[in-house]
């Protein structure tokens, strides 16, 4: 199998991520898949972007100074949407304001701007139109469960916009993600949900869910993910080991393919290489060839269009 090429918030090596002209570039690459990671304004649209939080990505602090949360970061979840649309959005920034990848676009360069859910599936399906490639649509529900704690239930409304959109069956390219168990079941089992499913796999320290990564990348986790889910989306670092300093393929993924579901990890990155790999095209070789993917998420998805084997 060919694995899918799914542009990691779009061509976002390239452009500011999740803009719609980093998703528009990602479809030009050829990407088979854009994804979309959706989180709920304060008046309970959905927006794409990766975080709950604006302050690495956006103009916030200039535009909204004393919006800040006692934590001192400021919160999609506090802005309303003619709020977010006012914003600019650039390149990610640490927290001390330079950029987390600075060979990629300038960062503060540009007017870009937030979108909304509903917005980037339309634009998808006119881009599909204008250009005759059937592009499908990976979205994530982030952090369902504090969105809750927020006061909102974004996922019967995410899940209806997709329907919206005119996707209907498990046949359609659709990929539903979320770090969050419990949330994968409940669109399954509540809400009936007709798409492809993927768990994402994670660190436990990164805090993204109550889900116990270390416990579904075993045997009986991943026994019990195949009740639920139709693939995994683990971090690269847990599908190869380190031998002599040369890279082998782990086990995880023969368990998972044991267990009827496709693997596709997450993020390749040319400028972000992990440890054992000199090159991106060596890193997306060994992880096709030798691991046996079923699809990656990348920041370049022309880099690795190109690399794919037919």
């Amino acid at each position: 199998m060919t694995p899918l090429v799914i542009a990691h918030r779009g061509a976002s090596g390239y452009l500011p991520e999740h803009t719609l002209a980093a998703k528009a570039l990602g479809h030009e690459m050829g990407a088979d898949f854009l994804e979309q990671d959706v989180v709920a304004s304060r008046d309970d649209e959905l927006v794409v972007l990766h975080d709950i939080y604006l302050d690495r990505v956006t103009d916030v602090v200039e535009r909204f100074p004393a919006r800040a949360r006692d934590d001192g970061r400021y919160y999609v979840r506090d802005f309303d949407l003619d709020e977010l649309r006012s914003l600019n959005v650039w390149e990610r920034m640490n927290a001390d304001g330079s950029a987390v990848y600075p060979g990629r676009y300038p960062a503060k360069s540009g007017e870009f701007r937030i979108n909304t859910f509903a917005e980037e599936l339309e634009f998808i399906k006119d881009l599909n139109a204008h250009s005759g490639r059937q592009v499908g649509i990976y979205p994530e529900i982030k952090r369902p469960a504090w969105h809750r704690e927020e006061g909102v239930d974004i996922t019967p409304t995410f899940l209806r916009m997709i329907l919206d959109a005119g996707y209907e069956s498990p046949d359609d390219a659709v990929y539903i993600q979320c770090f969050d168990f419990v949330e994968l079941r409940r669109l399954k089992v509540e809400f009936d949900c007709p798409f492809k499913l993927v768990q994402l796999i994670g660190e436990n320290s990164w805090r993204e869910a109550k889900t116990d990564f270390d416990f579904v990348r075993t045997a009986a986790g991943i026994a019990e993910l195949a009740e639920t889910v139709d693939a995994v989306g683990p971090w690269i670092p847990y599908l190869y080991e380190l031998v002599d300093d040369s890279p082998r393929p782990g086990d995880l993924i023969e368990r998972a393919h044991a267990a009827g579901l496709e693997v596709h990890p997450f993020t390749f990155r040319a400028d972000e290489l992990p440890p054992g790999f000199s090159s991106f095209e060596e890193l997306v070789r060994f992880f096709i060839v030798d691991v046996g993917i079923d699809g990656l998420f990348t920041d370049f998805p022309d880099r690795v269009v190109q690399l794919r084997l037919p």
